[in-house]
């Protein structure tokens, strides 16, 4: 009798829930084309995170629709799902998309429509300058002068003095080029080339002839994704023996898988959940790191998280948070003034504890995370068992 009576209770819950419409969040991801790898794990991670909600009883006593839209890496085709969500779907919010160049040009009919959107990329320029456009953008990703800190310290410590920069040719790239070469300056080490290269590029040799011409130091890579191998591997064999440094766009296990051997010795900034059980016992993130990368190896297998579905992780902490706070001032009904109340809500975010870092964020900072809590120094090394892996150099706290 007491299991038909669980059972019973189970299905009541089940059916109130069906009943109730659904708050119904986009999210836009590159889950093909060259973003891929960054991509499918902010997905799965949505998914998972959808079905876990769901099966707690929804968000408030309403349950949670994901409406997922691929945007294959394309500038194009991630604002026109982007419209979609918002004038057929009737979103409440956009999670996404994956790459900067997307953001960016997502922005626009966002901003039109009044929809708060936590963008899933890097560039300093998806929230800043703050204006009228990007008070309705937000994002979770460490910006490129958050993380070109670490690298900066890091040259210095191994005595770099002349330092090469290749990057993408688009706003990923360039942003990573900006802010890298001003810290370096800062620092006192000198720039002495700055190569352009485009992620569907089949050969750099022309970029890095030039590079090594130079006699750098060190090599900083600006991409994102397994792209970034591609000069590496033009530098390692053309015998290049100095220092090579990626962004943290490269800290997922495809760049492992692709780069093989050819990326043994490559040091990078990344947010903590990367080497989460190497961070010390009182880091901030340490036990809500832990925490996601066991639920998300349970449904899609041991060493298969990245730093990027955390991204998405965090989006929904922040977002979670503040649907269950709007819900006690609108109803989805009207829904520009549920959309108008949920961006006030998401600008009013303070002490959301994520997989990279603590958010507190305010009308003037759409990110809202601390240099000193969002970024760690890695290297990645060959393991005991003969695979890749990624070891902890140094925290800043």
């Amino acid at each position: 009798m007491k299991g038909i009576a669980v059972g019973i209770l189970a299905l009541g819950l089940g059916l109130g829930l069906a009943q109730q419409a659904p708050l119904k969040i986009g999210v836009v991801v590159s889950a093909t084309g060259p973003g891929a790898s960054l991509g499918i794990p902010e997905r799965n991670t949505l998914l998972l995170l959808e079905d876990q909600v769901n099966k707690r009883g929804g968000l408030a006593g309403r349950p949670v629709q994901f409406i997922i839209m691929d945007d294959a890496s394309d500038t194009t085709q991630a604002v026109r799902a982007a419209r979609k969500l918002i004038q057929e779907d009737q979103v409440l919010a956009i999670i996404g998309t994956t790459t900067t160049p997307a953001t960016l040009a997502m922005i626009d009919p966002i901003a039109e429509a009044g929809v708060p959107n936590i963008s899933l990329a890097a560039n300093r320029e998806i929230v800043a300058p703050m204006d009228d456009k990007r008070k309705w953008i937000f994002k979770t990703p460490q910006t490129e002068e958050q993380m070109s800190q670490p690298i900066v310290q890091d040259m210095k410590a191994n005595n770099v003095k002349n330092v090469a920069y290749i990057g993408f040719n688009d706003a990923y790239g360039e942003g990573w080029a900006k802010a890298f070469e001003a810290a370096a300056k800062e620092a006192g080490l000198n720039v002495v080339a700055s190569e352009r290269f485009s992620r569907t590029d089949t050969s750099v040799t022309g970029q890095i002839l030039r590079i090594l011409s130079k006699n750098p130091d060190a090599v900083l890579i600006g991409g994102s994704g397994t792209a970034p191998v591609l000069p590496q591997r033009t530098l390692k064999e053309r015998g290049y023996k100095g220092l090579i440094y990626q962004t943290h766009g490269v800290a997922n296990p495809d760049f492992l898988r692709v780069g093989g051997d050819a990326v043994i010795g490559t040091r990078l900034p990344a947010g903590p959940i990367l080497v989460f059980d190497q961070l010390p016992s009182g880091f901030p993130t340490k036990r809500v790191d832990q925490s996601y990368v066991q639920q998300y190896e349970a449904k899609y297998g041991i060493g298969s998280y990245s730093t990027f579905g955390g991204h998405a992780y965090d989006a929904w902490a922040i977002l979670s948070a503040a649907l269950e706070r709007t819900l006690k001032k609108e109803q989805p009904t009207n829904l520009q003034a549920f959309r108008s109340t949920l961006r006030d809500e998401i600008e009013a975010t303070k002490g959301v504890v994520g997989t990279h870092g603590i958010f507190n964020m305010s009308p003037q900072d759409h990110l809202g995370l601390k240099f000193n809590e969002a970024a760690v120094m890695v290297e990645v090394v060959k393991t005991p068992s003969g695979k890749l892996g990624w070891k902890l150099i140094r925290t800043f706290q």
